[in-house]
């Protein structure tokens, strides 16, 4: 009888534990339905919401795969049996993600202006059932570029619902949930462009739990924070990171201190006035119960370093002596932070697990270190020569970030939004690995890399927008003062798309930044390959059709053979030249000769140069790499001298010259330099019109 009544006790006891389960409803389309996922009823993004809730929790599916928000779409979720059902359950809290579908053709262009009151209609209902129903509604998942509506309108339609659902959970009061940006730079987990796959379900389900109990894993700061790490001078520094909702966050940082409270995405961020150079300081961000600190901190001048190959080129191979090596191990004002690459891209296969973290956006890993020669050794020889010059000159403390990948494309370091709203660069996103766009050799080195993949969207750094979410995406809260770019090598096959792409990559590098940094690159160097010097003209003629820029010419130290020339020291310090006299407003000369205007008279060609303060040669001979062509078009060898500043150029077959160009050989022993021994661009006068 005793253990009876014991039992009964314990039942008793348990119904109200019973009664306090929260019930889940889960409200959408076919995402929230699970298409596409195998075992859905276990694997969808409600059914794995449920396992992370637990018990307390009741996790119900409503989703309708083809559900409109709309009305008068063309399957008004309202209408459903789902949406019966869904009301009937009365629950206790209610995530919407609803939206996708009013993109379709049929819908958003006739009835858009009737999306919002529809929204609300939808929450009221939800709140009539329920008075004391949480509401939260979803920024839509991704819809990728391989869409087959993507560019006739889904795209555009898309990113005007995203703009409306803020709006809507401000005025109604709800929640907001990103289900977007956790996703969207994971296209591999959309084998339709429109439905993620299980893995995707799962990362909606951790979203979603997150913002349903606040747990977000506790207090964490932006990765690049870091002992030894450097801060940018004169600049508001953000601090930030997440923590559980609702957290007070402190920050101090010397004198300062100030407090944040984590918002119910778990965000939180301060924003440190403006530093003068000098440290080394002490940081500590804490929460009641965490605490973190980093220590050795600089204040100085912070460069990104970027590119390819030439651009991680590592000291340790470079032309470089002794005193190199010992000035680096006594350089403890410069602070390197090189973000390694988990995989070289060379001639070989890459191993499942590699091929997992790639996907998953864990290619880079790096921490900030004192520049000594074991640091040194392994950073890009170009970056360390470059901050090596700024430090001496500036006399402040210098942190450089290297993040380059060899055989990189530049479409790679674009963002994606920025590509997906390109007229012309959209498409290079959808069937990249076959694409015209990718220059032959880079998709070849790609497939051989991806050989064991078991699946077509399988991710690779040469993939456009690859490298900007894996390395740059998670730098653009960090300031700096400015980019070396040394890239191109694997764009030289389509120098017009390079063209555009470049200058799309400064400026939206720049607008993810928030502010215009200088952007110093490296013209191509000398090697016998047919296009580099109408690439290198190409580059010389962007220098002014880009502001805030600079050059590094570097064909004067190349090999005709090896596209990685290793005297990297000249090229590191000409670009740390246009850094100290453009950004720093120091008087060094900085650029060589820069083609200006030519003039002809009778037979000669009479060549003007910006920076022509003491035009000679840089071996004491006659000037050579001149060239004259006539209406013909067949440019012949010229004799070149200087006059007075400028240079006549003629040749007895050309008895009257038209067009003149310079440097114009692939691998060129072109030799003229100014006073300050810079060497003269590549250039020609003569450029194929275009419509």
């Amino acid at each position: 009888m005793r253990r009876l009544f014991i039992l009964v006790l314990l039942c008793i006891l348990a119904i109200p534990c019973l009664a306090q389960q929260l019930k889940v409803a889960c409200i959408g389309n076919s995402v929230t339905y699970g298409y596409g996922i195998e075992n859905r009823e276990q694997f969808s993004y409600p059914a794995q919401l449920q396992e992370l809730l637990g018990p307390k929790y009741e996790v119900a599916n409503f989703g309708l795969s083809g559900a409109t928000l709309l009305l008068k779409g063309h399957r008004p979720y309202v209408q459903s049996q789902q949406y019966k059902d869904a009301m009937a359950y009365k629950p206790d809290i209610a995530i919407i993600h609803l939206g996708l579908n009013d993109t379709d053709p049929r819908n958003w262009p006739n009835y858009r202006d009737e999306f919002v009151g529809d929204y609300y209609r939808l929450i009221d209902t939800l709140c009539a059932v329920n008075p004391d129903v949480r509401v939260y509604i979803c920024r839509l998942t991704p819809i990728f570029s391989g869409h087959p509506r993507f560019q006739s309108g889904t795209r555009d339609w898309f990113w005007q619902i995203q703009s409306l659902l803020p709006v809507i959970a401000q005025s109604k009061h709800t929640g907001l949930i990103d289900l977007h940006t956790p996703l969207y730079h994971r296209p591999d987990l959309f084998p339709d462009e429109l439905h993620p796959t299980k893995e995707g379900a799962a990362i909606l389900a951790a979203t979603v739990y997150s913002a349903i109990t606040g747990d977000y894993g506790g207090l964490q700061l932006a990765p690049v924070f870091a002992d030894h790490m450097v801060l940018q001078q004169k600049m508001p520094v953000p601090v930030q990171g997440i923590a559980n909702a609702g957290d007070e966050v402190t920050v101090v940082f010397g004198e300062e201190k100030q407090k944040a409270t984590a918002g119910t995405d778990g965000k939180w961020k301060v924003i440190l006035p403006p530093q003068k150079a000098g440290g080394p300081y002490e940081l500590e961000v804490a929460t009641a119960d965490t605490s973190i600190n980093i220590h050795d901190i600089l204040v100085g001048e912070v460069w990104l370093c970027s590119g390819q190959s030439n651009m991680a080129f590592p000291l340790r191979d470079a032309v470089h002596t002794d005193a190199d090596m010992q000035a680096a191990q006594q350089a403890s004002s410069i602070r390197l932070l090189k973000m390694k690459p988990l995989a070289e891209t060379g001639d070989f296969a890459w191993d499942s697990v590699t091929l997992k973290k790639v996907n998953q956006l864990n290619y880079f890993s790096g921490t900030w270190q004192r520049s000594d020669s074991a640091a040194a050794k392994d950073f890009s020889a170009v970056a360390y020569f470059f901050g090596k010059r700024l430090q001496e000159e500036l006399g402040v403390p210098i942190g450089l970030i290297e993040v380059a990948v060899g055989g990189s494309g530049t479409a790679s370091w674009i963002d994606r939004y920025t590509l997906e709203h390109h007229p012309q660069l959209v498409n290079m996103l959808h069937n990249w690995r076959t694409s015209d766009f990718l220059m032959p050799w880079v998709r070849e080195r790609a497939a051989k890399n991806l050989e064991q993949a078991t699946f077509a969207k399988q991710r690779h750094p040469y993939q456009p927008a690859y490298n900007y979410e894996a390395g740059i995406a998670p730098l653009t809260d960090f300031p700096i003062k400015g980019v070396i770019w040394y890239q191109g090598e694997s764009n030289a096959h389509n120098i017009e798309l390079h063209e555009t792409l470049f200058k799309t990559l400064v400026s939206s590098w720049r607008e993810k930044w928030g502010y215009d940094f200088p952007f110093y690159y490296v013209q191509l160097s000398s090697i016998n390959r047919p296009s580099w010097p109408h690439f290198r003209d190409s580059q010389r003629r962007m220098l002014a059709q880009t502001d805030n820029t600079g050059m590094a010419v570097s064909s004067d130290v190349g090999n005709a053979t090896n596209v990685h020339p290793t005297q990297k020291r000249q090229v590191g310090e000409r670009l740390a030249a246009w850094a100290l006299a453009k950004t720093y407003h120091k008087r060094v000369p900085y650029s060589g000769p820069l083609f200006q205007d030519v003039k002809f008279s009778g037979n000669q060609a009479i060549c003007t140069f910006a920076f022509d303060k003491g035009l000679h040669t840089s071996d004491g001979k006659a000037l050579r790499g001149f060239e004259v062509a006539g209406s013909d078009l067949i440019f012949r060898k010229a004799k070149a001298q200087i006059r007075g500043g400028k240079v006549i150029v003629s040749s007895d077959k050309v008895p009257e010259p038209k067009y003149v160009r310079y440097g114009w050989q692939p691998f060129t022993t072109a030799n003229m330099v100014n006073k300050a021994g810079l060497p003269a661009s590549t250039f020609s006068s003569f450029s194929i019109p275009t419509e």
